[in-house]
């Protein structure tokens, strides 16, 4: 009986162990790797996410971090994410918390790789027992961390995957360089399975080898010396030859003295013949680039010398001294446009801001034309100059200083608008920043048509297109890379511009910056303004019939009398936006946000707000005929007077709602009773399963039809 005791005691104490067996090397060094990333990863996330919550519209706005929005831009650059324009005001709190998210992963990286410098593990490497050690057994130290982590571990995979992503057909889906990131730091992990020391390849790179932190120390040969060195035993390691690879090692080295004896100066050496090599390289490469660099020079001077020459001829035979005919002069102001001369080109722009004979000035504005858009600079000091001073010579001028006024404002405005068309799609840094590009007298009419024009990238903030045609017309295109919504595209800079009775029909302004843009009664039916920041703007009065809005930011915009019918608004941002008396018969407005903002007597017939957010928002005396208000968030929104006939409410909040004179179903009812005669169930709204308990100013009638259709609130029976 004894014995069958002991036997069972032995056989329980042997299960115990085998139950406190050591996971195997491998899965812990994974476990503690998928551990450090996990905490480098989380520490930026969770702050950058209380960033974005505490982000909301309603908050005090501070200019954006500076740091941070360099860094957004390099970030943005890197991956070839669509350009955001849209951050230059956030709340402090998101600039505290996003300044964590940028801190908080550098701290714990850095952390981590010095307790690795110094001790062989860090933190998730002691809680599951490994350790980093090199050839002599100790901590490796910080060069060899830094090799190890930020070349081997990350640095070559990842900058391979990049240029496998940045040249490959799906370029720039970010999906596939996750995907190949994932493949090759995993691909790297996974090259110890090809070593017979079960080394990795960043272990190899920087002389280190991983170790089990909870085994014994052993001895084993040093590499340097012939001295033994400690080191903790790895049962996967084999650091000792056996017979049989002696014996080959002793028929291989006689064989390879003499090339050894050979080579022995350069490998003895190599840091001088690399610096012997190097210095050859730069010394050549200095000698020629002198050599071409001078010539460059001559060639400059002479062409200069000859440029010259020529203006000072040209310029004699201009001098109304010179005797020279009508049709010599004009050739001679066109042959100054093909000089490559500053003087020049300043010349003929003060000739153009004083000349009054129209014989003239036609030729001045094909020279100036000629020369391509380096003329731009002079034109827009020209034409500013001239605007300020038609615009004193209005007040204290006489007509026809102000007539002549205008002429010379419009022969710069022609200049520029030939120059425009002319070098379509070339237009990437040119500055006609507050420049009157508009109609200045209703006498002397002048219209700038650029129809079907690539104005990419221009620059025309605070400038003056009123009444221009852009039918057409392109002010976004492709960069470098041949892709849309990347950070290299050409955007145009409409903002604070005065666009007021343009026609933008069919324009692409996606993206383009027209921040507090005045666009009033200007028609943009199916322009392309997807991504267009539109914070402030005026657009009260305009057509966008069938425009594309789809994630424009509108905040604060005025779009009262607008008429947005079939528009796609989709995640549109119209936060405090004022929409009264607007026209938006069938607008697609899914996810958008609307909170805030004011639809007084505006009419949204069949028009599809499903899941956006309707927070506090006015549609007193709207029409919402035939609206899908499907799980749309609706707290506080004022719906007195509405009309919500055949209006699909289902799921939505309705939570201090205020639906006092809301209309949901035209048929009769009785008053002060829930008896009603059957709805028509076409001209009804759809209310089954909505919770109207939290609803403010519900009378009788209402209460009766929402009972009688499946709605929820606690006064039915």
């Amino acid at each position: 009986m004894a014995q069958t005791v002991r036997r069972s005691t032995n056989r329980d104490r042997r299960s115990g162990q085998e139950r406190l067996k050591p996971l195997p090397m491998v899965t812990r060094r994974f476990a503690a790797w998928a551990v450090e990333v996990s905490l480098v990863v989380s520490s930026g996330l969770v702050p950058f996410a209380i960033g974005i919550y505490a982000n909301q519209p309603t908050a005090q706005q501070v200019p954006f971090n500076p740091v941070l929005a360099v860094t957004e831009e390099v970030i943005v650059r890197t991956l070839a994410l669509p350009p955001n324009n849209n951050h230059n005001f956030v709340a402090p709190l998101t600039n505290l918390f996003w300044g964590l998210t940028l801190a908080a992963p550098l701290v714990l990286s850095s952390w981590q790789l010095y307790l690795l410098a110094k001790t062989g593990s860090t933190l998730p490497k002691r809680w599951f027992g490994v350790r980093v050690v090199n050839f002599t057994g100790s901590p490796p130290g910080m060069l060899r961390v830094l090799l190890r982590e930020g070349v081997g571990s990350w640095g070559l995979p990842l900058s391979i995957a990049y240029l496998l992503w940045r040249y490959s057909a799906d370029f720039p889906n970010l999906g596939l360089l996750a995907g190949l990131s994932c493949l090759m730091v995993l691909g790297e992990g996974m090259s110890a399975r090809f070593h017979r020391q079960r080394r990795c390849l960043h272990d190899r790179l920087a002389g280190t080898y991983v170790i089990d932190a909870n085994r014994n120390l052993t001895r084993f040969p040093g590499r340097l010396s012939g001295q033994s060195q400690p080191v903790k035993q790895e049962t996967s390691y084999r650091w000792h030859k056996t017979e049989e690879e002696r014996k080959v090692t002793a028929i291989i080295v006689p064989a390879a003295a003499k090339r050894r004896r050979s080579l022995f100066w350069m490998r003895q050496y190599p840091s001088t013949l690399i610096m012997v090599a190097l210095s050859i390289t730069i010394l050549s490469g200095t000698l020629v680039g002198t050599q071409v660099y001078i010539q460059n020079q001559a060639n400059q001077r002479q062409k200069e010398q000859f440029n010259s020459e020529q203006f000072l001829v040209l310029m004699r035979e201009l001098n109304p001294d010179s005797g020279a005919t009508l049709a010599e002069r004009q050739r001679a102001i066109l042959a100054l446009g093909t000089l490559n001369n500053p003087q020049a080109l300043q010349w003929l722009v003060n000739l153009l801001g004083q000349e009054t004979d129209h014989t003239l000035v036609e030729p001045i504005q094909q020279a100036l034309a000629s020369s391509g858009t380096q003329a731009l600079p002079y034109l827009q000091r020209l034409n500013q100059s001239l605007s300020n001073e038609l615009e004193s010579l209005r007040y204290n001028g006489t007509l026809q200083e102000q007539e002549l006024g205008t002429q010379r404002l419009q022969a710069t405005q022609q200049a520029i608008a030939k120059i425009l068309m002319i070098y379509s799609g070339k237009l990437h840094k040119a500055d006609l920043s507050r420049t009157n590009l508009g109609q200045t007298s209703s006498s002397i009419p002048f219209t700038l048509v650029l129809d079907k024009i690539d104005l990419s990238g221009i620059q025309l903030s605070a400038a003056n297109l009123n009444q221009a045609s852009l039918r057409g017309s392109s002010l976004h295109s492709v960069g470098e890379d041949g892709h849309w919504d990347t950070s290299d595209d050409e955007i145009a800079d409409l903002s604070d511009a005065q666009i007021k009775e343009a026609n933008l029909t069919n324009a692409n302004l996606s993206r383009v910056l027209m921040n507090r843009t005045n666009l009033i009664r200007s028609t943009l039916n199916n322009a392309n303004l997807s991504g267009t920041n539109l914070s402030g703007a005026n657009l009260s009065s305009t057509h966008l019939v069938g425009a594309n809005l789809r994630d424009a930011v509108l905040t604060n915009a005025s779009l009262t009398g607008a008429d947005l019918g079939e528009a796609i608004l989709t995640r549109a941002n119209l936060y405090a936006a004022r929409l009264g008396r607007v026209s938006a018969l069938g607008t697609q407005l899914q996810f958008a946000n609307l909170s805030e903002s004011d639809w007084q007597g505006a009419d949204l017939s069949k028009a599809d707000l499903s899941r956006a957010n309707l927070d506090n928002a006015d549609f007193s005396a709207t029409r919402l005929t035939g609206v899908n208000l499907g799980n749309t968030k609706m707290e506080n929104v004022n719906l007195r007077n509405a009309d919500l006939r055949q209006a699909d409410l289902r799921g939505a909040n309705l939570a201090g709602a205020d639906l006092q004179g809301a209309i949901f179903s035209a048929s009769k009812t009785q008053a002060d009773s829930f008896i009603q005669t059957p709805p028509d169930a076409s001209r009804s709204a759809l209310v089954e399963g909505v919770d109207f308990s939290k609803a403010r100013n519900l009378d009788t009638k209402q209460l009766a039809y929402i009972c009688t259709q499946g709605g929820s609130h606690p006064r039915c029976p």
